[in-house]
């Protein structure tokens, strides 16, 4: 018998540039999962499932911490506010009189730290997709 021929031993990438092993050319969803590197950068192939719940969860914990954020923003940049003045009285009644511009400080670098973390978890939570799933913006034949 002479050798195979075929040119099966050249290597097949789908769609976002994800290589495909030579079994699976025929069914997307059957996709390694791991790190992999495509066009737009490294990206994490996971199965569905887990695709559905990082993104609903990493986009909740943006959501929450975008609002704390925003929130505790506001508290320190307006004097009459109900959370700056439930803050000063739990402070006050732990004994710690802190002055208005430390207040005020902590309060805006605190809430500038939860918009930060917030868009951090939202951005990496993009950076997973599902076993199969191409990016829309790679197709080609859209214009």
């Amino acid at each position: 018998m002479s050798p195979s021929t075929d040119d099966d031993d050249t290597q097949a990438f789908d769609e976002t540039g994800d290589p495909i092993p030579k079994g699976d050319r025929a069914d997307p969803r059957n996709e390694p999962t791991g790190p992999q590197v495509g066009p737009d950068g490294r990206e994490v192939v996971v199965p569905f499932r887990l695709y559905k719940a990082v993104t609903v969860f990493s986009t909740l914990a943006a959501v929450v911490a975008y609002l704390i954020g925003f929130t505790l923003v506001d508290a320190a940049t307006l004097q009459i506010s109900f959370v700056r003045t439930t803050i000063v009285y739990l402070l006050n009644s732990a004994g710690i009189y802190p002055s208005d511009d430390v207040l005020v400080a902590t309060l805006a670098t605190v809430g500038i730290g939860f918009i930060v973390v917030g868009t951090a978890v939202y951005v990496l939570g993009t950076r997973f997709r599902g076993r199969g799933m191409g990016k829309s913006q790679d197709d080609a034949d859209e214009t």
